[in-house]
């Protein structure tokens, strides 16, 4: 069985982030989502929050879900994966700035865990353009983001930002 991970600070999950994991499921049998503490950025949602978050979208998945685990996690990535049993790490790209950062890590991450590759996932046409940080923006000013995160994630939004 192969088990890859696909990590992020999902803070919050975004249509994007949910379109890489579809199709993260063509590549390995078993997908587990790593919701991560440890990640130089500033959430605005506590670690907890963002897991819970995440394993409610994954119902959106169907009969795929099964396939599919959350676990939050602190730490190297690469030492995560190994106690996931994961051989692969999933990253999503949106853009050639990406690439870069991304190369680096996957090659910092092969030099401390030859065992494990990095699989890039180029973001599809319809949602490279969406990041977290641009929705937790347009969410804080009051705008719609209801095509770029499903209803829960917009309601933690709102909520977030004392909207209604």
């Amino acid at each position: 069985m192969r088990t890859a991970i696909y990590p992020g600070t999902f803070d919050p999950i975004t249509v994007g982030h949910m379109d890489i994991i579809r199709r993260a499921l063509n590549v390995a049998d078993r997908l587990v989502v790593g919701v991560a503490l440890d990640t130089g950025k500033e959430p605005i949602f506590p670690l907890a929050v963002r897991g819970k978050m995440v394993e409610a979208e994954m119902k959106l998945l169907g009969a795929d879900a099964e396939r599919v685990a959350v676990r939050t996690f602190s730490g190297l990535l690469v030492n995560f994966a190994e106690e996931q049993e994961a051989r692969i790490i999933i990253r999503g790209i949106r853009a050639v700035s990406d690439y870069e950062y991304e190369f680096q890590m996957a090659c910092m991450n092969a030099r401390l865990k030859p065992g494990i590759e990095t699989v890039f996932l180029t973001a599809s046409e319809d949602t490279h353009f969406i990041s977290s940080r641009f929705v937790k923006q347009i969410a804080r000013l009051g705008g719609d983001i209801s095509s770029f995160v499903s209803p829960t994630v917009a309601a933690h939004l709102k909520k977030h930002y004392g909207q209604k």
